[in-house]
């Protein structure tokens, strides 16, 4: 069933479009992330649908009803920001007995909620402490606690883990995804960082700009990018461009390094122009003597040169330099790879590439009508 729904939402500041018509709609329990840059409309987008800013046109609706004439305090929405705003002048357990309070709740129910709350995040018997004494991590749980001890019908996190280490930030992170899949919590994550947004959501909406790049669950938005934007911004460096030919009733795709099967659908027809993303995840190393994969395998073999390799424990990153192009690949731990200046041939699983029509690039506007 279908809870909110954002329909051709916009706000302008000065002359720049800060939202451009976005439009999206959340199941009951579903867990949103808004992905993108710095200044792509995330935050902006989260402040309109919690009715902290006023949209210059569209609608937030409930249940198909329209919220714009709601208050804030009025929509039954948590939020959840990066610097937690706590209040440091009261306790944990009033901290978290805020929202309670303000709906009226009588004081046996606050009470009943702040430790339902406490023992939610792991911090039972935590109440009377001073939340300028807890750590980072603790004022983190802290400030979820108040936003879940209410029962929103919507949970929004604006870049909840932003300010902490990036160990405790993995670990609260597994914390946050199990609470809100216990509490089937409909919610909407607004994050940067796209492994986040992977671990977290069920479906990710890509922003640049105030606009709509992409919606996709994570597996689908990663292997199949819309734009080169999306793709960059995923860590997807390697882009190719090329032309899509049919070859004996097969797709391949002509590029200046080698002609790469395509596999899966048709994106685009024979003879279109494309940029395509090369997974890095999708090569392996192929011995010199023999094809180096299974003989039904399908793919292509690349003689390259290992420009520069790292070890980061369960995988190599390598830069390999393959006629005019450089790229980057990951292998696998096991992998035994050859000295840096050495010639290394590699072979492409059919899958590790993506064609992107040059169109969806060049028109932004085209790509928030197409994945609203």
């Amino acid at each position: 069933m279908l809870s909110l729904e954002v329909v051709s939402l916009s706000k302008t500041y000065a002359v720049r479009p800060a939202v451009a018509e976005v439009s999206f709609a959340l199941a009951t329990g579903e867990v949103l992330a808004l992905l993108g840059p710095s200044g792509g409309g995330k935050s902006t987008l989260l402040s309109l649908i919690a009715g902290l800013e006023t949209p210059d046109a569209g609608d937030v609706r409930w249940e198909g009803r329209s919220l714009l004439p709601v208050p804030t305090h009025r929509r039954g929405f948590g939020l959840m920001f990066q610097d937690y705003a706590l209040f440091p002048h009261k306790d944990v357990a009033a901290n978290i007995g805020f929202g309670l309070k303000m709906q009226g709740k009588p004081r046996a129910e606050i009470e009943a909620g702040v430790q339902w709350a406490l023992q939610l995040v792991g911090l039972a018997g935590f109440e009377r402490r001073d939340v300028n004494s807890l750590s980072g991590g603790e004022q983190q749980r802290v400030a979820l606690a108040r936003a879940l001890a209410p029962r929103p019908r919507l949970l929004m996190l604006d870049e909840p883990l932003g300010a902490l280490d990036r160990t405790l930030r993995e670990r609260l992170l597994d914390e946050l995804g199990a609470i809100l899949r216990r509490l089937r919590q409909t919610a909407i994550y607004v994050t940067h960082d796209q492994e986040e947004a992977f671990a977290l959501a069920d479906r990710i909406i890509i922003l640049r700009a105030g606009r709509v790049e992409q919606t996709g669950r994570p597996e689908e938005v990663y292997a199949a990018p819309a734009t080169r934007f999306v793709a960059e911004f995923l860590g997807l460096k390697n882009i190719l461009s090329g032309v899509v030919r049919e070859r004996a009733g097969r797709r391949v795709l002509v590029t200046a390094i080698g002609e790469f099967p395509l596999a899966g659908p048709p994106a685009a027809s024979d003879g279109a122009r494309v940029e395509a993303v090369l997974r890095p995840d999708g090569a392996r190393v192929a011995a010199a003597a023999s094809p180096g994969a299974p003989a039904d395998a399908d793919g292509l073999y690349l003689e390259s040169q290992l420009i520069d390799k790292s070890f980061r424990g369960d995988r190599h990153l390598v830069t390999l330099q393959v006629g005019e192009e450089r790229l980057r690949f990951e292998f696998p731990a096991s992998e035994v790879l050859p000295a840096a200046g050495e010639a290394l041939r590699v072979w492409i699983a059919p899958t590790a590439i993506h064609p992107m029509p040059v169109a969806q690039r060049e028109d932004l506007g085209a790509g928030n009508a197409r994945n609203a």
